[in-house]
């Protein structure tokens, strides 16, 4: 089936029904980096755990600018291929090499240089900055293999192929799996490396899903001159998931940096509890990916009210599988955490964490999926700013004050915090609608047209010599004046010529 007849037309539920299983397991293989790293590590030192809980931010930052640059890429390649551009679709993905190279050696220079100042932040321990140290620069220098296999398989993932970024996460695990162990406990004839053991294991796995996806998904650079324009729209449709992402970054740092104050044993039962959640996540992360480039070419198709299907059926799915997740934190929060650990103050504590994050779950399908939604139809701002509320202005604020009355009070941030999200992210859905309430009003030359009053973000449009103040943000625009048409791109909508009242004075 064609990407128009399958994005268009198929029931949306058998879209996501057809998608994201291979985006969740290709995702449920991302997380065994991460899962396997601590199970090995864990085995091997208390201290190596920990130090994966601190390092775990800065891998989250890497993988914010990998993946939200190929979102941007994604998105945009999904506009050009839902009006029929394939050429400029084509273009955007040969600016995706390019970009991902130099985001890598910005990234592991200024890594390499600021670790240990880093570590020095998160504890005291000379033990725990060692093995952060170590592991962290092996990732950062080495993480070429993140940056491009993010964009590449983003870029395959427009055009519809899911199977060979798949493919690839899965023969990047295995060799993540094998790597591990040989490497970490120096067997088979193999050094025995500690923790600098299981960054080499990681960023090999990497480096091997990325070469896999890179035949299908190299396209040829375009012209210097369409850079810029490509770039900037890029970014402009990446920035939301960049922010997301390293919104994450900062508010884990902040929440390591609250429990440092009690003592390492929670830092790390934080780190144990996002280990678990890249794996109860897939589902809803899954659900993010697919949305992107369905909403993305329906929107560019002016089917308003399948982006809004599309939302709901996500919304429907995404609750019935974290109430999984759900369950199993309120009810085998020490079998989870013995999984990595064998400290009894770590299971303590991440036992009585686990209860109320649990409960968090549930609230996390809206605060999550809504700022996705407000992206893919280009509201990067609306967007940008759930994030934000979230992750720096909710988490760690109430953290603070919550760890004002005890560790065990502590935890309460993650359920209010996702309440109070899902609270602000109707708000903004309701408020769009109500926006949208206006009757067809005859203008001054005579002719019928829709306006629909929105009081934020006017732009000039130049039609037919004359210049006309719109609004980009509002879906449907359709002001008819029976003059001419012009396609205004960036903004993935089409603009009428507007009757007088209109004209910029």
């Amino acid at each position: 089936m064609e990407t128009s007849d399958f994005y268009g037309t198929e029931k949306v539920s058998r879209i996501l029904l057809k998608i994201a299983p291979p985006v969740m397991l290709a995702q449920l293989i991302q997380a065994l980096y991460n899962i396997v790293d601590s199970f090995f590590v864990g085995k091997y030192s208390e201290t190596g755990l920990t130090a994966l809980s601190i390092i775990y931010p800065v891998q989250l930052l890497m993988i914010a600018l990998g993946v939200g640059t190929g979102v941007g890429i994604n998105t945009d390649m999904a506009y050009y291929l839902g009006i029929g551009k394939k050429k400029k679709a084509e273009e955007v993905a040969g600016t995706g090499t390019p970009l991902g190279l130099i985001l890598w050696i910005i990234f592991a220079a200024v890594c390499y240089v600021t670790l240990p100042a880093y570590a020095g932040m998160s504890t005291d321990s000379p033990e725990v900055i060692r093995d952060v140290v170590a592991y962290g620069r092996i990732v950062c220098l080495f993480s070429i293999g993140l940056f491009t296999e993010g964009i590449w398989s983003k870029i395959l993932q427009a055009e519809g192929d899911m199977r060979t970024p798949m493919i690839a996460q899965i023969a990047g695990a295995v060799v993540n799996i094998i790597l591990d162990p040989l490497l970490i406990f120096g067997m088979l004839g193999m050094p025995e490396m500690g923790i600098s053991g299981a960054a080499v294991a990681t960023v090999s796995g990497q480096i091997v899903a990325a070469l896999i996806v890179m035949k299908k998904a190299w396209y040829r650079s375009p012209r210097r001159s369409c850079y810029p324009g490509h770039i900037k729209r890029i970014y402009q449709l990446g920035i939301p998931n960049i922010i997301m992402q390293s919104a994450y970054t900062l508010y884990i740092l902040g929440l390591n940096l609250i429990l440092a104050g009690f003592s390492d044993q929670a830092v790390t039962a934080l780190g144990l509890y996002y280990k678990w959640q890249t794996f109860f996540f897939i589902p809803l992360g899954a659900l993010q990916t697919c949305i992107v480039p369905v909403i993305s070419y329906n929107y560019a198709a002016k089917d308003i009210k399948r982006c809004r299907l599309v939302l709901k059926d996500s919304l429907i799915m995404g609750e019935c599988l974290m109430f999984l997740g759900t369950l199993c934190f309120e009810f085998l929060p020490g079998q989870m955490l013995a999984v990595f650990s064998g400290d009894s103050e770590v299971i303590a504590i991440g036992t009585n964490g686990f209860h109320y994050i649990g409960i968090s779950f549930i609230f996390m399908v809206t605060s999550l999926i809504f700022p996705v939604f407000f992206q893919a139809i280009g509201y990067a701002v609306k967007s940008s700013v759930l994030t934000i509320v979230r992750t720096v202005l909710f988490f760690v604020p109430l953290g603070y004050i919550f760890s004002r009355f005890g560790l065990q009070y502590f935890w309460l941030t993650f359920p209010v915090t996702e309440l109070l999200t899902s609270v602000i992210g109707v708000g903004c859905l309701l408020a769009r609608k109500l926006g949208y309430l206006a009757s067809p009003i005859v203008g001054e030359c005579g002719y019928s047209w829709n306006w629909y009053p929105i009081a934020h973000g006017w732009v000039e449009i130049e039609l037919d010599g004359k210049t006309f103040l719109f609004d980009p943000q509002i879906e449907n625009y359709n002001l008819r004046a029976g003059i001419s048409n012009e396609t205004h791109s960036a903004w993935q909508v089409t603009y009428e010529s507007a009757p007088a009242r209109y004209l910029k004075h």
